[in-house]
């Protein structure tokens, strides 16, 4: 069983979800909490496999509470709750740890298969969602000495690995598609989580955008 925990402000958001995920039959909701704050008072005791985390809530806002739970949770899937006029919060929330997003009127397939995924250590990036991250309004302008210096740190295959991420795929589809092993694949994604400072795909996705390293 998947254990997760709903973190989110908006009482009718909490209910929606735990009807929907109280439907699958290999996911238990362990508990809810209204703010980051709430979260990370209950997390010791209800030891939840994925924390569903919204980023606008009062008190502790979820970006913060995300750097929290890296730092003392960090076997802790999160997926972000957002909505679509919070692209710049869900890039600061990839960059601070989150494994994934995931927004708040998708179907109930998205849902579960998002919290699977995240189970897994895995993220699910939908084509739909990521244009709208890796779009020029929602990242502002790079800046050209970080652009600069993460293009010479990064070789090219690993900036292949990288841009075939972005589109969703999985390691045995990049493995195929560039013609190496899948251990070379996840041995460059590793080198990339290192360079980047961060630990998940989803992290590093979301940096490259902010570098502009996918605008091609």
């Amino acid at each position: 069983m998947i254990r997760v925990m709903i973190t989110d402000d908006h009482l009718i958001v909490r209910e929606g979800l735990r009807l929907i995920l109280e439907t699958a039959d290999d996911i238990e909701v362990v508990g809810e909490a209204v703010d980051g704050a709430e979260c990370l008072q209950r997390v010791p005791d209800l030891k939840p496999d994925v924390i569903l985390m919204d980023l606008q809530m009062p008190r502790m806002d979820g970006i913060t509470a995300i750097g929290h739970l890296r730092k003392d949770f960090p076997d802790i899937a999160i997926v972000i709750l957002t909505t679509y006029n919070e692209d710049d919060l869900m890039i600061r929330g990839l960059q601070a740890g989150a494994r994934g997003y995931l927004l708040k009127d998708s179907s109930r397939e998205s849902l579960l298969d998002s919290i699977r995924a995240a189970a897994r250590g895995e993220t699910l990036l939908k084509p739909e969602i990521l244009a709208r991250v890796l779009a020029p309004s929602s990242r502002g302008k790079p800046e050209p000495t970080a652009q600069t210096e993460s293009t010479l740190t990064l070789t090219g295959r690993e900036l292949e690995v990288l841009q075939l991420a972005a589109k969703g795929e999985r390691n045995k589809q990049m493995a195929y598609k560039l013609g190496i092993t899948e251990r070379t694949v996840k041995a460059h994604l590793q080198s990339i989580y290192q360079k980047f400072g961060v630990d998940s795909r989803a992290a590093a996705v979301a940096v490259a955008a902010g570098k502009g390293l996918l605008d091609s």
